[in-house]
C-alpha cells in the first residue's frame, strides 16, 4: 500500500528527542548525508535524555534522602535508591553505546554490520538505533549465546 508522502506521522511514531522516523524516499542511497543528520539527531536527542535522568535522579536521591527511624522504611527507600542506581548503570552504558555510534557516523561506518558489512537497513536502526549487527548475524550471536550458557 503506498503512502501519502506528504502525511506526517502522528506523534505516536515519534522517536527519541521527538523526532519522527525517517522516511525514506525511493531509490535512495543508503546511509546518505541525510540519513546520517536523521541519525545524529535520534542519537544526540538520546543521550540528553538520559543526561536529564542522570540530573533527576540525583535531584531525587538528595531530596528524598532521609534517615530513617524505622529500619524497615529505611530499607525500603534503599532499595529504590538502588533500583534507580541500577538504571542508571544501564543507561550509562546505553550511553556509550550512543557515543560509539556517533562515533561511527562520523567515520562513515554507521548503518553497516560490523561482522559481515551488509547494511544494517533504517528500519532495524530507528528500532535500536546503536545497532551494529545486521538482523541475520544478530540473530546468529544469540544463538551463539544460547549454546554456550
Amino acid at each position: 500500500m503506498a503512502e501519502d508522502a506528504d502525511r506526517k506521522p502522528s506523534t505516536k511514531h515519534m522517536v527519541a528527542g521527538g523526532i519522527a522516523p525517517y522516511e525514506a524516499k525511493p531509490d535512495e542511497e543508503y546511509m546518505n548525508p541525510d540519513q546520517l543528520e536523521h541519525f545524529r539527531q535520534l542519537l544526540e536527542a538520546w543521550r540528553e535524555e538520559l543526561a536529564q535522568e542522570v540530573d533527576r535522579t540525583v535531584g531525587h536521591m538528595r531530596q528524598d534522602a532521609a534517615n530513617f527511624a524505622d529500619p524497615a522504611d529505611r530499607a525500603t527507600q534503599e532499595e529504590e535508591f538502588g533500583l534507580e542506581l541500577r538504571e542508571r548503570d544501564r543507561e550509562r552504558k546505553l550511553s556509550k553505546k550512543i557515543d560509539e555510534a556517533l562515533r561511527s557516523i562520523e567515520s562513515g561506518d554507521y548503518g553497516y554490520c560490523e561482522a559481515c558489512g551488509v547494511e544494517i537497513g533504517i528500519r532495524r536502526l530507528e528500532a535500536r538505533p546503536t545497532a551494529t549487527l545486521c538482523i541475520d548475524c544478530k540473530q546468529l550471536a544469540e544463538i551463539k549465546e544460547k549454546q554456550m550458557a
